[in-house]
Parts: structure tokens; C-alpha cells; sequence
């Protein structure tokens, strides 16, 4: 590509951006996540030592020049508005650039919560309507992954197609928890089924399939005109898995947009953190040499809201304790005060005290680790005070008694399972 042709694309890229809406669902509970979820919305969780989860969403419409944002939320909201405000509030409104909290509406005859995917739009309908924007974009709030907009909405406009789906490879056993799509050699979707049994393969590869990232992009216009018909639609389930994009593959253009990088063509790094082994896992992952996600790279920061802290602290140099982290991450405002951290990431205004150990764990903000207490393969949740000589992580079965024990091994540690009446954790 030319420098003159470079310049053009870069152009016709950003008259795509700056006439899209985004629309965050991050209404969901998560029940996977067992307890995290107890009094936040999964996409308020923490990840990563200083994130939320909905920050790598809301990153990515910045990133991409994306800057009319709508989030809507539904589910123990609090923890979610909270941050939002506190970190998103950067926006400028002079030029009409926004993070707009969107709770249900309960418009059109309508006197309840968000039933589905595609009825939380629906209920916003009037107010996007009134914005005239030329393409919404619809993303989950709750996967992990840095991606480009504007790449799949410049693929979206010049294919011509009405509705585009984000969509991973992945293998036939794993395509059986996602919406798959069958597609021809152009990338067009000629059906989409949710959770199949028997996966619909990829052209050329008889052992992967396409699964939907839940990322969308639909021509405002059809957007509005599909949400009206379903709202209509008797028995509809009010989802665009289910309902919107199964009823619209015949008789319209559908088209695939593979989550590629776009130098080597692997694919792309994603996660959906939606049980506690994987949340587990994703965060582990970070702490690698060279972790898939690169939370460094300065061409694409993760944007979000973070306490003023001091920064982290490591005391103690005594040949039977010593304030020490071993292939782990520290973030600001922690005391690793004559302990041994090792395989760790360790969240914000964290304390760890003396003779104590903490392999393999996950230590969320505002933890305290008291004296003589060995925590290993734990999340342990905001806020908790671990009493001294405690040992997490050693005994399943003592484990089990007290905690959640995940299938894979992980112990999830709450302050209501320590006894510590904390009604719900920010």
C-alpha cells in the first residue's frame, strides 16, 4: 500500500469510527464465577492487578477511535457505575463523545428488566435513533483481548453486508459451548447455531470451526428495523444468537470477520474469563516471560481508573524472612513485609506479613495475609484479612469445608466465608 494509499484508508477508517456507536452488555451476573459475582456484575471484576474487565472493551473503542459509547447495565450495577465514573469520565462532550450509562428503559409496553441480548438494545432504541449513527457495534463486557474496530468495520462496509460477526477458530470440542456459524469461501454466513452438538466445520479445515466472539457490527438502520420485528415476534427469546441472526442469514448479507493478527495471521489472543479456573488461568498467564497478552505494549494501553498509591514496598532482608516476589506481579500500594511471593499477581493496597508464603495465587485489592500462613493455587477476594497460620490450597477436602474448590484445584476465598460480614465487595 502507497503512502497516498495508506493516508485514504486511514481516512475512510476513522469516517467509520467517528459515526459508530458501541454498545457494552455488561449487565450480566456471571454465576460462573461463583461468589466474585455474589454483589458485582462479572464485568466489574477485577483482572490483571489494576483492571476491571470491562476496561479492555471500553480500551478497545478508545483505541480504535470508537468514542461514543453506550454501557448497559442491569445486575448489582453499583461496583460497575462506580468505576465508570471514576475512570471514564474523560470523555469530552463538546465533541460528542460520551460513556453513557444505559440501565433497562422499560419502554414500549415493556415494565421489566432486560430479557435478552437484543431486547436491552431494543429498549434503548429511541435514544440510538435519535444519535444517527451509521453502524453500531454490539460487544460483551466480560472477555479479555485487545482488538481494532476499525479494521473489522472498514472489512464490514466493503463487503457490503448488513451484520458482521467477530469469530474465533477454535476445535470441535470447545465449538460446542459457543454460537457457531458455517460460512462459505467469501466469509458469508450461511447458518448460525448456538451450542451444537455436531459443529458446522471451517472451509479447508475439517477440525476447527468458526465460534462467535459476540462482537457485532450491524447497519444501524437494519438494526433498528431487525429489534422492531422481534419485539413483535412471539415466543422470541429477545437474543441475537437465537433469535436476530438466524432469522435474518437467508434473506440478507452475514459476514464472518476472523480475529486474526493482521501481520502474521495468527489468531488473535481472547478470553472468556467466565469460570474460575479461567479467570484463574488468565491472570496467571500475565505473569509469563512473554504472556499472548501483552498488558506493555504502549501502541494500545488498557485505559482505567486506579487509586493514588504509593509504590510497592518490599521490607525485610533476614536470612529467616525476607520481602521477596518470584516471577510474579506487584502493584502499587503493596507490603511484602518478610514474605516469600512466588507465581503471583498481587493487586492494589496488598499486605502480606511476615513467614508467609503465596504461591500461584491471585491476591485481589485490600487483602491482608497475616503472620505464618501459606496461600497456594487461591484467589483470595477484595477485602479479605487472612488470620494468622492459616493454610489455603494444602487439603482439598479441608479446603472444601470453608471454600469454593473449583474443578481444576482453585480455592476461592470470600470475607463471608471467612466470617467477615462484609455485604458486598466493590
Amino acid at each position: 500500500m502507497s503512502n497516498s494509499e495508506e493516508r485514504h484508508h486511514d481516512r475512510f477508517v476513522s469516517h467509520l469510527t467517528r459515526n459508530t456507536i458501541a454498545l457494552i452488555l455488561a449487565g450480566g451476573r456471571g454465576s460462573r464465577l461463583k461468589n466474585m459475582t455474589d454483589w458485582r456484575a462479572k464485568p466489574a471484576v477485577p483482572f490483571g492487578g489494576k483492571f476491571r474487565i470491562i476496561d479492555f472493551p471500553l480500551s478497545n473503542c478508545i483505541n480504535s477511535g470508537i468514542r461514543k459509547i453506550g454501557v448497559l447495565t442491569q445486575y448489582k450495577a453499583d461496583s460497575l457505575i462506580r468505576h465508570l465514573q471514576q475512570g471514564w469520565g474523560f470523555m469530552r462532550g463538546e465533541f460528542d463523545e460520551y460513556v453513557d450509562i444505559m440501565p433497562a428503559q422499560q419502554r414500549h409496553g415493556n415494565d421489566s428488566w432486560y430479557k435478552g441480548t437484543a431486547d436491552a438494545i431494543y429498549q434503548n432504541v429511541d435514544i440510538l435513533r435519535s444519535r444517527s449513527p451509521d453502524h453500531i457495534l454490539v460487544l460483551a463486557g466480560d472477555h479479555i483481548y485487545k482488538m481494532d474496530y476499525g479494521a473489522m468495520l472498514a472489512d464490514h462496509v466493503e463487503q457490503n453486508a448488513d451484520l458482521t460477526i467477530g469469530c474465533l477458530e477454535v476445535s470441535l470440542e470447545e465449538a460446542k459451548e459457543f454460537g457457531v456459524m458455517h460460512v462459505d469461501e467469501n466469509r458469508r454466513v450461511k447458518a448460525f447455531v448456538e451450542k451444537p452438538e455436531n459443529p458446522p466445520t471451517m472451509p479447508g479445515k475439517d477440525d476447527r470451526a468458526l465460534a462467535s466472539m459476540g462482537i457485532y457490527i450491524f447497519n444501524a438502520d437494519f438494526l433498528f428495523e431487525q429489534l422492531s420485528k422481534d419485539g413483535d415476534t412471539e415466543g422470541s427469546t429477545h437474543d441475537f444468537g437465537h433469535d436476530i441472526i438466524p432469522s435474518v442469514i437467508a434473506s440478507h448479507n452475514v459476514n464472518a470477520y476472523p480475529f486474526l493478527d493482521l501481520q502474521s495471521g495468527v489468531q488473535s489472543y481472547w478470553r472468556d474469563v467466565g469460570t474460575i479456573d479461567a479467570y484463574w488461568s488468565a491472570n496467571m498467564e500475565l505473569i509469563g516471560v512473554e504472556p499472548d497478552l501483552n498488558l506493555y505494549d504502549n501502541t494500545w494501553p488498557i485505559w482505567t481508573h486506579q487509586a493514588q498509591t504509593p509504590p510497592a514496598k518490599f521490607v525485610f532482608d533476614d536470612d529467616d524472612r525476607r520481602g521477596e516476589a518470584i516471577d510474579s506481579m506487584v502493584s502499587g500500594g503493596c507490603v511484602i513485609s518478610g514474605s516469600t511471593i512466588r507465581h503471583s499477581l498481587i493487586f492494589s493496597n496488598v499486605r502480606v506479613n511476615s513467614y508467609s508464603t503465596v504461591t500461584d495465587s491471585l491476591l485481589l485489592p485490600e487483602v491482608n495475609i497475616a503472620r505464618h500462613c501459606r496461600i497456594n493455587k487461591a484467589i483470595i477476594e477484595k477485602g479479605c484479612q487472612i488470620p494468622e497460620g492459616t493454610v489455603i490450597g494444602e487439603n482439598r477436602e479441608e479446603d472444601e469445608k470453608r471454600f469454593q474448590v473449583s474443578t481444576g484445584g482453585v480455592v476461592l476465598v470470600t470475607p463471608d466465608m471467612l466470617g467477615q460480614k462484609r455485604h458486598y465487595v466493590r
